[in-house]
């Protein structure tokens, strides 16, 4: 693997929300020992000062979260749930932290209630038991070397005496409704403006207790207490009591000359290994082709398009795979198929942590879309997800809504290997376009070998629709492939000479993820935080 040369990459913002990003030459921030990714500069700093205190990349992997759900909550939080993916030197381990509907659901109510999907705000019934705390102390317990408490005190600092808001925080507060305001008070009266001091004493609290009390003193403890009231019979006890940290088999595929590993079902994580094992030996052209937007484009539609009937948490990854290789012959390399499809973006973070030599961890945390379901915890004031959304509400369905189901989840991290030593860590945000972004990513870093600066940095393309970005294969009749502003000046006429319908978005914008990388090669690490997230950063040393 080969890396441009020169000083770590930085990219400058100017105004607020939404401003226009001045790109400098693309080169990959380096490390002899460690590095950390994330979409925030306070949380990656976290993740570093834990290393720099002795601690391995799962300790700083941990510690990035923490600080990331205090000061991101419109992306992620302890209200939301988490995917991890561990390489420990010599094999891939993947820990599922997605938590179950609670004891009380009952899709029959819903349905009565003339209800054809589960709500998406304003509802408790589309909130899960959420496992974020659950998988840091499964981490923790098995790969730390460091006690929680220490590797959670950063997050602790900024929750109690404050960070400054930032634009995309300011941003996502301003699109709440009156009723997501009142709910989020904490945050919508606090995050008015860039820069704006926010302080989270109840998010601290809570960290408190987990940092005394373990998982018990958080979920049996004044949260849980609270998201119990807050269900009205939706949780018991025994959902409280139950860990939703899993270790599981990772899903692993080949393709661009590398082993690929994510999450098995209940993630969606399937459809990138199956996406690129479609284009597995073709040749895709140059990078800036309209070739090689097509051909990424075209497998990622064949590989997904029957996801909504066949994904579930009881589903089985390797015969999904299995199925989307039978499929080889729908790819067609010169036009768009009549396969439809609908996107947008989704709401998410995702960091990534690697020694030189030792751990490497791909984490995935998310409260699903923007705030979540835009209620809060009334004691701690934790906003809650709604990946409850996932579920159906159809009898018979594979992923219907009931009690203890885990919802098929987006959330979709992946790492690399060749011969099982670690390659790379990558992953992003993104809703359901996140397996065609790492699709992407991929193929840019393994089969193109561009430094992870230049693949973070490259325009993307995701399949697109009108709604929430979790709706990408609802509707067949109708397909969209939205285009970053940055991209190619040939794409959009080629594309659509080929059959595609092309909207272009603006540069550099959040719609088509936050993606960061870590890639090991001969000279050490080096790796990317993606500019889209505004005050994302790479560091290490």
């Amino acid at each position: 693997m080969q890396w441009s040369s020169g000083p770590g990459s930085r990219s400058f913002w100017v105004g607020g929300y939404g401003a226009v990003m001045n790109p400098l030459p693309q080169s990959s921030t380096r490390g002899t020992r460690h590095l950390v990714a994330s979409a925030d500069q306070l949380a990656a700093r976290a993740g570093d000062a834990i290393f720099s205190k002795g601690g391995n990349a799962v300790d700083a992997a941990i510690a990035t979260n923490a600080a990331i759900a205090v000061t991101c909550p419109h992306l992620c939080g302890l209200g939301g749930d988490l995917f991890a993916l561990i390489h420990d030197g010599h094999s891939v381990h993947a820990l599922n932290s997605s938590g179950r509907a609670g004891s009380g659901a009952n899709a029959d109510q819903l349905r009565a209630e003339g209800l054809t999907t589960l709500p998406f705000r304003h509802d408790i019934r589309v909130v899960t038991m959420p496992g974020c705390i659950d998988g840091w102390v499964a981490l923790n317990e098995r790969f730390g070397s460091m006690p929680l408490a220490e590797v959670i005190q950063p997050a602790i600092d900024l929750a109690e005496y404050g960070f400054p808001a930032s634009p995309l925080l300011v941003g996502a507060v301003h699109q709440l409704d009156s009723r997501g305001a009142e709910a989020l008070h904490e945050l919508s009266s606090q995050a008015t403006s860039v820069g704006a001091v926010v302080r989270r004493p109840g998010v601290a609290r809570a960290l408190r207790a987990v940092a005394s009390g373990g998982r018990d003193g958080f979920y049996l403890g004044e949260f849980g207490q609270g998201l119990k009231e807050l269900g009205n019979g939706l949780f018991h006890d025994r959902d409280l009591e139950q860990s939703s940290a899993e270790w599981v088999t990772p899903l692993t595929s080949s393709a661009f000359g590398v082993d690929l590993h994510t999450i098995p079902p209940n993630s969606q994580g399937y459809l990138t290994l199956g996406a690129a094992s479609l284009l597995d030996g073709i040749d895709l052209g140059e990078t800036d082709d309209d070739r090689w937007a097509h051909l990424t484009i075209e497998a990622s539609k064949v590989a997904g398009f029957d996801r909504p009937q066949v994904l579930g948490d009881r589903a089985d990854g390797n015969e999904l795979l299995a199925a989307i290789a039978t499929r080889r012959d729908l790819l067609n390399v010169n036009a768009a198929s009549k396969i439809g499809v609908r996107s947008t973006d989704g709401d998410t973070t995702y960091l990534c942590t690697a020694e030189t030599d030792g751990y490497a961890v791909s984490l995935i945390q998310s409260n699903a879309a923007g705030f979540g379901c835009w209620l809060a915890e009334p004691h701690t004031q934790i906003n809650l997800h709604n990946r409850g959304l996932g579920f159906s509400l159809e009898p018979g369905h594979p992923a219907v809504f009931g009690p203890g189901r885990r919802p098929p989840h987006t959330l979709s991290p992946a790492l690399a290997t060749r011969d099982s030593e670690f390659v790379s860590v990558f992953g992003t945000m993104g809703g359901d376009a996140q397996p065609q972004i790492l699709l992407q990513i991929a193929a840019r870093l393994f089969q193109h070998q561009q430094s992870p600066t230049e693949a973070i940095h490259a325009a993307r393309w995701a399949l697109a629709g009108p709604t929430s970005g979790f709706d990408t294969w609802d509707d067949m009749s109708q397909q969209q492939v939205l285009l970053e502003g940055h991209s190619p000046s040939t794409w959009r006429e080629r594309l659509t000479a080929r059959g595609h319908r092309i909207r272009v978005q603006p540069e550099w914008d959040s719609t088509f993820g936050h993606a960061h990388a870590i890639v090991r090669g001969e000279h050490g690490l080096a790796g990317a935080a993606d500019p889209r997230a505004r005050v994302s950063a790479c560091l290490g040393r």
